[in-house]
């Protein structure tokens, strides 16, 4: 490794020279109070900007044991630094001056969520800051003068006031890992109790606006309804009230506008923790929860949706069904077996944006069209079984249909964004309106053996063990290009990812794409179903983190770890 001294003598001596010769800049330095890694170095002030990282002691950072001794609070301890960076690194963006994005000092900028991402890492011996910066230019001939103003000006003040603990605010980072412990124990309760979520009493859930994630201010705050209200002892705040989910299906209607779909977002992303002062802190879902609509013109490949679509008239095999322009029924029968097939414990539906022939059919209809007609067995008919057989609950959005009060254990109205429980009401109404129940075929859980594989021209394909029956790719040149939150390019393929709702950051989406590119090249072999390839991304993520998806070993900052449902929800959607 070579020292700050050398790194001030190459910018001195490629000073004034072709831009290019920055590249002989990449290494590791050693500065007073930390490492200085240059990763990656832009081809000119006009591309995407170099690769920088930064690498701290922690013993030399100086953080107390309580912030350091697990997983869960270095998570959130890192959320917390990074936070603290990327607001200094934003007093110098662009001071260093020159052409294109000369100056440029890129830090991620992290939501109202706590995920954990590669911009800032914490293990038990070093802090690992990772971030952009523009190498300045003059045109197209090196600045050297302005990059020094960066490198050893700028950037020593801003690691030395967020990485070491003496000259941060103590009482903050106190009280983020301790949230973190709340949350975390909130969650441990959930399964203790026989829970599928919790809102706590006070919580705010409307947003600012539709684009803003941040808390609507002078919104009505949550109240539990007394029936449902439990009360949960925490580690660090004591005891909290709110509003206990049971398990089973629960019901949540209202007039428009009322707060219904409000409420399902809280609970759809609390499956993260969200950061102090948000609103959501203590909103905690299941942390599997899924949410599933209909997605008109999904690829699906080999799913098993019998539970849900059988005797088409064509005469499709529904136990592996495959198609690359599916129908909103399809979609979301499809959506729902994956989803048992991730390890989802609960399902998050909003009639709003289900396919209505999918989820319900009323009376009328059954006498008109009749049962052995109809290849659809509704959502209706099968949520109880999903609940008493399988264990996976589920909580439904309606704002139309009166047949789901049938099969709700719980119904919760919300007027003027006031939860009431009208449980009891509801089933004494559906005493005095009976629905004629459609008889459905015995449950059984969907039994998918999908296999990737490659051709000999190494374009990879799909085949179900049971049908063999093999779909077919061509072959590509895999590169990564990430359009926000809604998808990425993988070689010449979109894959389409803009339903899949709990995806919060394009840093994971970013993620998911490095994630496919590697099983791509290196785990198809023909004998892996997609559920072992997506265990063992979790569990390589879990171990190593993103490092071993990179490639050369060397992780940008930019990424952020996606749940295994996102990962699911990704390989399912790759078109081979």
């Amino acid at each position: 490794m070579q020292s700050y001294n050398d790194l001030q003598s190459q910018l001195k001596t490629i000073d004034h020279k072709s831009y290019p010769l920055y590249k002989s800049l990449r290494g590791s330095y050693q500065f007073p109070k930390y490492i200085l890694s240059i990763d990656h170095v832009q081809g000119d002030p006009f591309a995407a900007p170099s690769d920088v990282r930064v690498t701290v002691d922690a013993k030399a950072a100086g953080f107390p044991a309580f912030a350091m001794k697990d997983k869960l609070t270095r998570t959130a301890l890192a959320d917390e630094l990074l936070r603290n960076f990327a607001a200094k690194v934003n007093q110098f963006n662009f001071k260093a001056k020159g052409s294109g994005k000369s100056g440029l000092i890129s830090v991620t900028h992290c939501g109202q969520e706590v995920l954990q991402r590669t911009a800032c890492e914490i293990s038990e011996k070093e802090i690992t800051a990772r971030f952009a910066v523009g190498f300045p230019a003059n045109g197209r001939t090196i600045n050297a003068k302005e990059l020094e103003k960066i490198l050893f000006e700028y950037l020593p003040q801003c690691v030395e006031q967020s990485f070491y603990y003496k000259n941060l605010n103590a009482q903050k980072v106190k009280e983020a890992v301790e949230l973190a412990e709340d949350q975390q124990a909130i969650r441990e309760k959930l399964l203790e109790l026989g829970l599928a979520a919790f809102v706590a009493d006070d919580s705010v859930l409307p947003r600012e606006s539709g684009i803003s994630s941040k808390p609507m201010k002078q919104s009505v705050k949550f109240v539990s309804p007394e029936t449902m209200r439990v009360t949960l002892e925490l580690p660090h705040r004591g005891k909290i009230t709110g509003m206990g989910v049971p398990k089973g299906i629960t019901l949540i209607v209202g007039g428009g506008y009322h707060g219904k779909s409000t409420l399902l977002n809280a609970l759809e992303l609390g499956v993260y923790n969200h950061i102090a002062g948000d609103g959501r802190e203590y909103v905690i879902a299941d942390e599997t929860a899924q949410k599933l609509r209909s997605e008109d013109g999904r690829f699906i490949k080999n799913v098993d949706i019998s539970m849900f679509i059988n005797d088409l008239p064509n005469g499709r095999d529904t136990k592996d069904f495959s198609t690359a322009d599916a129908s909103g029924s399809t979609s979301q029968a499809a959506g729902i077996v994956e989803a048992v097939e991730a390890g989802s414990r609960l399902l998050l539906l909003d009639e709003d944006t289900s396919a209505t022939n999918f989820m319900v059919r009323d009376a009328f209809m059954q006498k008109v069209v009749s049962p052995d007609k109809e290849p659809i067995t509704p959502f209706l008919s099968r949520a109880g079984d999903l609940y008493e057989k399988a264990g996976i609950s589920t909580i439904l959005v309606a704002g139309s249909s009166g047949a789901f009060f049938h099969i709700a254990d719980t119904v919760i109205q919300m007027d003027q964004y006031e939860p009431v429980d009208i449980t009891e009401k509801a089933k004494n109404l559906c005493g005095q309106f009976p629905i004629m129940q459609e008889t459905a075929k015995p449950f059984v859980l969907p039994d998918s053996h999908r296999v990737m594989e490659k051709d000999r021209n190494g374009a990879v394909k799909c085949r179900d063990y049971r049908s063999g029956e093999v779909k077919k790719g061509e072959p590509e040149r895999l590169k990564v290009k990430t359009l926000g939150v809604d998808g990425f390019m993988l070689g010449k393929q979109n894959v389409d990812l803009r339903y899949i709702e709990q995806l919060i950051d394009s840093e994971q989406t970013a993620a998911l794409g490095l994630l496919l590119k590697y099983t791509v090249e290196h785990l198809v072999d023909g004998k892996r179903t997609i559920s072992e390839t997506a265990q063992w991304l979790e569990q390589k993520l879990e171990q190593e983190g993103m490092v071993f998806a990179a490639e050369h070993g060397v992780i940008s900052g930019g990424y952020a770890i996606p749940r295994i449902q996102e990962i699911y929800s990704c390989l399912n959607r790759y078109r081979v």
